[in-house]
């Protein structure tokens, strides 16, 4: 028997966050929602922080997540750029953490890799795999809510498919548990 677990992957950003939330259903992901977090039109850094905090709290509170996963920052030469990320990604980690929510972190390129196999491909090759592995009919307008979806696929396919609490831990156990599955 399956337990079915509900994960929220995020995409932080500054001016648009992504997000995508899957169901796993018999060791399957199962898209429940896909959407971005809309910032350019707040103008005080401040104000974007908190309407991040209020927007994932909404998602925490409306599809009742198991885990969330999130895209590390990547490193660029704007430092600027790179503090608002960073505080971005925090406010969406903390709104996890307040809501109990156990956090994964992976980096963009891990991400790219676990979705496409290669490490280093484009958002666009991103989000067309994903439309084919979610079999995603129509897409979004935004790639950063593929991007979010992204990070929940990725920790999907980064978690083990059983759980080791039913699962032998000698042939011996394993025969006495299944007598039929033995000849």
């Amino acid at each position: 028997m399956s337990i079915n677990k509900i994960i929220l992957g995020i995409d932080p950003g500054t001016n648009i966050a992504g997000y995508g939330i899957i169901e796993i259903k018999q060791n399957k992901p199962v898209l429940i929602a896909l959407g971005i977090i809309e910032l350019r039109k707040l103008d005080a850094h401040f104000v974007r922080l908190k309407h991040i905090f209020e927007r994932i709290s909404g998602l925490i509170n409306e599809y009742h997540p198991d885990e969330l996963a999130i895209e590390a920052p990547f490193y660029g030469k704007n430092v600027q750029s790179m503090l608002k990320l960073g505080r971005a990604q925090g406010i969406a980690i903390a709104t996890a953490i307040l809501h109990q929510l156990p956090v994964f972190e992976y980096a963009p390129r891990k991400i790219k890799q676990s979705i496409t196999g290669n490490g280093n491909a484009s958002k666009e090759q991103v989000a067309g795999m994903l439309q084919k592995i979610m079999s995603i009919k129509e897409m979004p307008k935004y790639l950063d809510a593929t991007d979010g979806l992204a990070a929940a696929v990725c920790h999907f396919f980064q978690t083990p498919v059983s759980d080791n609490k039913n699962k032998a831990k000698s042939w011996k156990e394993f025969i006495n548990k299944n007598p039929g599955r033995v000849k």
